[in-house]
C-alpha cells in the first residue's frame, strides 16, 4: 500500500491534463484494491490451509489410536471394559496399585470409550500418541499417586510437539518446544496424559466452538452446549471417555461446564498450581488470574488430583509456586462449619432449577449439624461496571473484602445452569457474575451435580418478568433432565476447605436418594 501511496504522490507532481491525471489515479487505486482483494484471498487460503492440516493430524490421530485399540483387543479379547469404566478414580488407582488391574487395561477401556464419545460429542482435538509409548514404560512409576491413570487436557495446555491453538488459527502450526509443568508432574506421578480436548474461539466463551475443530455438544443433550471454555473436558468426562481431566478457569470456565454435564469441577486458588505451558489468548493481563484445576466425577477424584499436583516436583519445576502441599486433615475433617448462604445475588436471577438445588443442599446441610449464616450479596450492579469494566480491583479488593467480612467459613451459592440452548452463552453473558466474581477475588471456587431440571422448574419461569430473565428462559428451555449443581466457595488458599465442603454435599446428596 505504501508503494501505491508512492505511485500517487509522484503522479501530483507530473504535468498532465486533468483528464488524464484522473484516468491514472484511478488506474492506481483500481491496482491497489486488487492488491487488497489478493492479500485478503491469500491470507484466506492460508487459513484454511491451517485448519485442513489440524484437522488431518486430529483424524490421523484419531484412526491411530483406534487402530491401537483393535490390536490391544485382539490379544486381550477377555478384557473387562464395562467393569473397568465403571470404576471410580479411587477404585482405579487402587486396583492398579494392587495389580488386579494393568495400566494397559485401564487405558485401552479409556481410549475405546473416548473414541465413542468424540463422535457423538466432538469433544477431542487430537489423540497424544506419545502416550502409546508412555504406556510402555509407566510400570517403571508404580509409586506415583497416578500411577496408570489416563487423563485428558485441555488444548491450551502445553503438550510437547502439539499445538496450543486457543481455537484460533493464528496460532496453528506453533507446536510446544516442551511439556506444561503440570503435564510433567501429570507424568511423575504416574498419569498417562492422551488427548486434548476442544475449547471455544479465544477461550473468553462459556460455550465451546471454534472454527478449526467445530462445535462441541453435551453429554446429556446434543441439542445443548457442554459450556466452556473447558467445554471438550465437561464433555468428555462427561460422556464417561475420562477418568480425569484438566481444564482452566478465569470467569467459571471449569465450573460453568462441569455444571452444564453433570460433573465436579474445581476452581483453586490462582497461584496453587504451575500455570507455566498454559496457554492464555493474551498477555499481560495479571488483575484476574487464570487457575488451572481439575474436573472428574466426584470430588475425591479432584481432591487426588489436587494431592498429586501439589508435590515436591511441582515446587521444584515452578519456584512461583508457593510449597504448600494438600492438607488432607482439612479436607477430611468432620467439624461443622458456618456456611453462608446465597440464593440470588439481587442482579440477576438464577434459573429455578439451580436456586432449587441451592435450597435443597442448604437443608441437608443444617440437618448434618452445619450453621447457616445470613449472607448479604455483593451489590452486583455496583460491581460488574465499577470492579469488572473499569478496572478490575484497582484498589486491590481493598473495599471489596470490607464488604465481605461476615464470619462465614465457606459460601453455598448457585452456578450457571442447567445446559443452554447454542448461542446464548454470548446473550446471557451478564449471568457470569455467579462465577467471576470469585476470580476477581481469587477464592477457591467448585461445583458439585446435586439434582436434574423438573417439568416443576421449567414452569416457574412464567414468574420470572425481567429482561434478562426473559433471555435467561430462551437459553434454559428445554432442559428436563439436565444436571442441576451447587457452587462451593472458600476463601484464598482455603481450597482443601472448599473441596471438604464439596464432598459433604456429594455424600449428603447421596444418602437422601436412598
Amino acid at each position: 500500500m505504501q508503494a501505491l501511496q508512492n505511485i500517487q504522490d509522484f503522479l501530483k507532481g507530473v504535468k498532465m491534463d486533468s483528464q488524464r491525471a484522473a484516468l491514472l489515479t484511478g488506474v492506481v487505486c483500481a491496482v491497489g484494491s486488487v492488491v487488497v482483494l489478493v492479500k485478503k484471498i491469500s491470507s484466506h487460503r492460508k487459513a484454511e490451509e491451517k485448519i485442513r492440516r489440524a484437522k488431518n493430524r486430529r483424524d490421523e490421530s484419531l484412526q491411530r489410536g483406534e487402530q491401537a485399540v483393535l490390536r490391544y483387543k485382539e490379544l486381550h479379547p477377555t478384557t473387562d471394559s464395562s467393569f473397568i469404566l465403571g470404576l471410580s478414580l479411587s477404585e482405579v488407582t487402587k486396583q492398579l496399585k494392587e495389580g488386579s488391574l494393568t495400566p494397559e487395561d485401564v487405558f485401552y477401556s479409556y481410549m475405546e470409550k473416548t473414541l465413542t464419545v468424540n463422535q457423538k460429542l466432538n469433544c477431542c482435538t487430537e489423540i497424544l500418541l506419545e502416550s502409546l509409548d508412555q504406556l510402555t514404560t509407566v510400570g517403571s512409576n508404580k509409586d506415583g499417586l497416578l500411577y496408570g491413570v489416563p487423563v485428558s487436557i485441555k488444548e491450551n495446555i502445553a503438550f510437547k510437539n502439539h499445538d496450543c491453538s486457543c481455537g484460533v488459527v493464528i496460532n496453528l502450526d506453533q507446536p510446544a518446544e516442551k511439556d506444561s509443568v503440570l503435564v510433567q508432574v501429570l507424568k511423575k506421578q504416574g498419569a498417562i496424559p492422551f488427548v486434548k480436548t476442544n475449547l471455544p474461539q479465544a477461550l473468553l466463551s462459556y460455550d465451546c466452538s471454534n472454527p478449526i475443530y467445530g462445535q462441541t455438544v453435551n453429554p446429556h443433550n446434543p441439542q445443548k452446549t457442554s459450556g466452556g471454555s473447558s467445554g471438550g473436558e465437561g464433555a468428555l468426562i462427561g460422556g464417561g471417555g475420562s477418568l480425569l481431566g484438566i481444564g482452566t478457569d478465569i470467569g467459571g470456565s471449569i465450573r460453568i461446564p462441569a455444571s452444564f454435564c453433570g460433573i465436579c469441577g474445581f476452581k483453586p486458588t490462582a497461584g496453587r498450581l504451575s500455570s507455566q505451558g498454559v496457554r492464555p489468548i493474551y498477555r499481560g493481563q495479571k488483575t484476574v488470574s487464570s487457575s488451572p484445576g481439575p474436573m472428574a466425577r466426584d470430588v475425591d477424584s479432584l481432591a487426588l488430583c489436587m494431592q498429586a499436583l501439589l508435590c515436591d516436583h511441582m515446587f521444584s519445576l515452578d519456584p512461583t509456586v508457593p510449597p504448600l502441599p494438600f492438607n488432607m486433615e482439612i479436607y477430611r475433617s468432620s467439624k461443622p462449619l458456618r456456611i453462608g448462604y446465597l440464593e440470588s445475588d439481587g442482579y440477576t436471577h438464577p434459573s429455578p432449577s439451580m436456586a432449587r438445588g441451592v435450597r435443597e443442599v442448604k437443608a441437608l446441610l443444617e440437618q448434618a449439624g452445619h450453621t447457616f449464616v445470613p449472607y448479604c450479596p455483593l451489590k452486583m450492579d455496583e460491581i460488574v461496571p465499577e470492579l469488572w469494566l473499569r478496572g478490575l480491583l484497582a484498589d486491590g479488593t481493598t473495599t471489596l473484602l470490607q464488604k465481605l467480612s461476615c464470619n462465614i467459613d465457606v459460601l453455598l451459592c448457585p452456578v450457571i445452569g442447567p445446559a443452554y440452548n447454542f448461542l446464548y452463552c454470548g446473550k446471557t453473558s451478564v449471568n457470569t457474575n455467579y462465577t467471576f466474581v470469585y476470580n476477581l477475588l481469587n477464592f477457591p471456587a467448585g461445583v458439585v451435580t446435586v439434582s436434574t431440571v423438573t417439568a416443576e422448574d421449567e414452569e416457574e419461569f412464567e414468574h420470572y418478568p425481567d429482561k434478562f430473565d426473559k433471555v435467561l428462559k430462551e437459553a434454559v428451555t428445554g432442559g428436563e433432565g439436565l444436571p442441576v449443581a451447587v457452587q462451593c466457595v472458600a476463601l484464598p488458599w482455603q481450597d482443601e476447605l472448599c473441596l471438604r465442603l464439596m464432598k459433604e454435599v456429594e455424600q449428603l446428596v447421596k444418602e437422601s436418594k436412598k
